[in-house]
């Protein structure tokens, strides 16, 4: 049996997590646990919430961090522009700037139907093997993310992605339903053929709260999260990828899949996909070999974003502050926890880590955090699955979205889409999409009553 945050343990009898009575009636919410970042926590619950500097930043830090802000939220432009330190956009691209899809450092939405662009919303695409260093293989005209814009006036780009749904009904075991919405992608290309042969993944861009705190968790604290839970169904692996900076492969822990090992190739992966911007790790354009009327226009520089500006970027993505929790002292919120933890939603959302150091942003080290996520790759289920490989990850499996901020998307963004493709409408929605490893936690909440089903969503409210 595994003990979970001190406070209860799985039953391998019972198949869930069960507390005693004197412990169930004294539970509350601690202080700690209010601070979700540890000192990197800030109260805040303004629309602004997420766009926070890490209150341990030193006054020259927080001068490159508002740099770095600046960065982040102008928009890119063409080159040759006046403009020298922004000019490179393109040839290919999904947005013209980091909050084009990050709003208010915030999420993205989904593609809607008849919309002819996405709000941080992008395609993956590869087909079938493997790169050189054991990634997906790119489209071989396309590489491995649409780009549904173009620099050229009038030219179709790479293509566009289109949606429509489906609905699908759940049934609680009080009788009462639950819509979920499935969604249908066709993807075309620049010709406007429908695109085949190819694997697709949609996504949507997280919040971007928090990033540096999970760099700084240890490999060793996430490799023991990899097994204790198997009488819940739940084994959940450590994704290891290419480090393009280091030449060695390292832990994943950034993306819907882990494909990341660090912010700053995150960060550099998201300059050169999302908006055609060349960086200190990735030099060369997004276009491919297979789409040479692109090789000839001009550029912002080699790289486009230069080693300094880069650097406070990476500083700044590293160092956003998350906010603390809010309503921790009501009954309800109380009541949602506990039923979080006794039901097993924790196996995979695992509250707590201590993290180690960090060599870049030493304050960062032995911060006490409740993510509410292990950072590891789980199989969600057929329903979930973009049957696209990524390093480890197959096709059923995805990272354990951290759930720190949750109740705070709303006022941020203006939505509550949540998913990787952001297919789900509420939390509850979100809940439902479960499956794979997460069944039978998942018939545990279906087994609840309507009064504790809305005790857990008021605490992941809280978050």
């Amino acid at each position: 049996m595994k003990k979970i945050v001190g406070l209860c343990l799985i039953s391998a009898n019972l198949l869930l997590l069960s507390c005693n009575k004197g412990e169930v009636e004294t539970y509350s919410i601690s202080a700690e646990e209010i601070k979700s970042g540890g000192g990197n926590t800030v109260f805040n619950t303004s629309q602004n919430a997420f766009a926070q500097p890490n209150p341990d930043l030193s006054g020259d830090e927080e001068l490159l961090f508002f740099v770095g802000n600046s960065f982040f939220n102008q928009n890119w432009v063409t080159s040759p522009a006046s403009t020298q330190a922004r000019d490179g956009l393109g040839p290919l691209f999904n947005a013209r700037s980091c909050s084009g899809c990050h709003f208010k450092d915030g999420r993205g939405e989904p593609l809607q139907m008849n919309q002819a662009n996405s709000k941080g919303f992008l395609m993956r695409l590869s087909i079938d093997g493997t790169d050189a260093h054991g990634g997906p293989n790119p489209h071989p005209i396309y590489g491995d993310q649409l780009n549904e814009n173009s620099v050229v006036l009038n030219d179709p780009a790479e293509g566009q992605v289109e949606v429509v749904w489906e609905y699908i009904t759940k049934t609680y075991a009080d009788g009462t339903t639950k819509e979920l919405r499935k969604p249908i992608y066709t993807v075309y290309d620049g010709n406007g053929e429908v695109m085949t042969n190819t694997n697709f993944s949609p996504r949507v861009g997280q919040q971007v709260i928090g990033l540096g705190l999970l760099e700084a968790i240890s490999e060793t604290d996430l490799t023991a999260l990899t097994s204790g839970f198997e009488e819940l169904g739940i084994s959940g692996k450590v994704n290891y990828v290419y480090n393009h900076e280091t030449g060695e492969t390292e832990v994943g822990r950034f993306g819907w899949k882990a494909n990341q090992p660090s912010i700053r190739q995150q960060v550099a992966g998201a300059f050169v996909g999302d908006m055609g911007i060349t960086s200190p790790i990735f030099t060369m354009q997004n276009n491919t070999p297979g789409q040479p009327q692109y090789d000839t226009l001009a550029n912002g520089g080699n790289p486009e974003i230069e080693a300094d500006d880069f650097d406070k970027m990476v500083l700044y993505c590293s160092n956003l502050a998350v906010p603390a929790r809010r309503n921790t002292e009501t009954e309800k919120v109380i009541k949602g926890q506990k039923l979080f933890n006794e039901i097993g939603c924790v196996a995979c959302h695992n509250p707590k880590f201590t993290t180690a150091s960090h060599d870049d942003f030493p304050y960062l080290g032995n911060q006490t955090i409740y993510p509410y996520s292990d950072m590891l790759l789980h199989d969600m289920g057929e329903g979930l699955a973009d049957n696209r490989t990524d390093f480890l990850a197959d096709g059923n499996e995805w990272r354990t979205q951290p759930l720190w901020g949750l109740g705070l998307i709303e006022r941020v963004n203006g939505h509550t889409f949540l998913l990787h493709d952001g297919r789900a409408r509420d939390i509850e929605e979100a809940i439902l999409w479960h499956g794979g490893e997460a069944t039978i936690v998942l018939e545990q909440f279906m087994q609840l009553n309507a009064e504790d089903r809305a005790a857990v969503l008021a605490f992941l409210q809280s978050l």
